[in-house]
């Protein structure tokens, strides 16, 4: 039985999570459908550019994407401080830009006069945007609706486009968070349909390495929008970007695409990056996660001491993950 969200998504714990969407039946997203060679390629662009309004909205950073054939991978973090740091004015203008808001709302905005009834219905109001802005269900929500309307538009049918409900993995550490993002971007070196990171279409990876700057314009055309990336920092204690840098994690990236290549399976290089040595990630074990070989995560992914902390955390006994963490993530001694 599918557990409910909230007790899925512990902000005290991480605000990293991985996030899969997948279509209904394992229906073509996007690529080539073999059998009736139809063509839905330019769906990609319709989730990228998606993803890049909802990053300017939503109070929730983007670390890494990848766009797949009938499915797509996001690793996102909530930024709860930046939604707490919104005026009320702010939150109103955030939220406008995806729906058009209640009268009330588009009066206020406007700059008419308000009643104390109606100033207090707009105080109220703004508490529940805000929340939703810092919302990983509702940036998700926000995301599959349309896509699923402007495909089944285009199909010429109605139903469920979306294998139900997302899923999604809190990643509780950096280990954690390195390697998902890592999985993610290799998502089509690992399917064989891209030979190297800077030819995975539709990948944060390819974006990165193009050190395509972000666009602050508004969108004009959906084909060319790109979402803005959450930065690296190299500092553990920099909680505004990501607590590696960048040349260590296209490093790792670099090296990893090398070892799972289809025609170097399981081959391993000489020269490890540092950063596994550092961070005390297994190799082998590593590659096998980038493979999907090893299933031993399922709500969340960390190492030992993070998982029963986030069990604590969200009042659970136990959370699966705890052999998988110990292959992966091994503890010092």
């Amino acid at each position: 039985m599918p557990l409910p969200r909230s007790s899925l998504v512990s902000l005290e714990s991480t605000p990293y999570y991985h996030c899969i969407g997948r279509c209904v039946r394992r229906a073509f997203l996007c690529g080539r459908d073999k059998l009736t060679g139809c063509s839905f390629e330019h769906r990609r662009a319709w989730i990228v550019a998606r993803l890049a309004k909802l990053a300017e909205v939503f109070a929730i950073d983007v670390c890494a994407y990848a766009v797949m054939s009938n499915h797509y991978h996001l690793v996102l973090k909530i930024n709860t401080a930046l939604a707490l740091a919104w005026t009320d004015a702010e939150v109103l203008k955030q939220w406008c830009e995806l729906f058009e808001g209640p009268l009330l709302v588009q009066r206020y905005r406007a700059g008419e006069t308000l009643g104390t009834a109606e100033l207090a219905r707009i105080a109220e109001m703004t508490v529940v945007y805000r929340g939703r802005l810092a919302s990983l269900s509702w940036f998700m929500r926000c995301l599959n609706e349309p896509i699923a309307r402007m495909a089944n538009a285009e199909d010429n049918c109605t139903g469920r486009f979306w294998e139900g409900r997302f899923k999604s993995q809190a990643l509780l550490d950096e280990k954690a968070l390195l390697s998902c993002m890592a999985y993610v971007d290799l998502n089509p070196v690992r399917a064989g349909t891209a030979n190297t990171p800077e030819s995975s279409d539709f990948t944060s990876i390819q974006q990165r390495i193009r050190s395509e700057p972000p666009r602050t314009q508004p969108i004009q055309n959906l084909n060319s929008a790109i979402p803005k990336l959450l930065g690296f920092s190299g500092r553990l204690d920099d909680s505004r970007e990501l607590p590696f840098s960048s040349s260590d994690y296209l490093q790792l990236v670099d090296w990893s695409g090398r070892a799972i290549h289809p025609h170097k399976r399981g081959k391993i290089a000489d020269d490890l990056p540092p950063i596994l040595i550092r961070l005390n990630i297994e190799p082998v074990h590593l590659l096998r996660y980038l493979n999907r070989k090893e299933r031993g995560f399922v709500n969340v992914i960390g190492t030992t001491i993070s998982i029963q902390t986030a069990a604590i955390a969200l009042g659970r006994k136990f959370l699966k993950g705890i052999s998988a963490a110990n292959r992966l993530f091994p503890q010092l001694h």
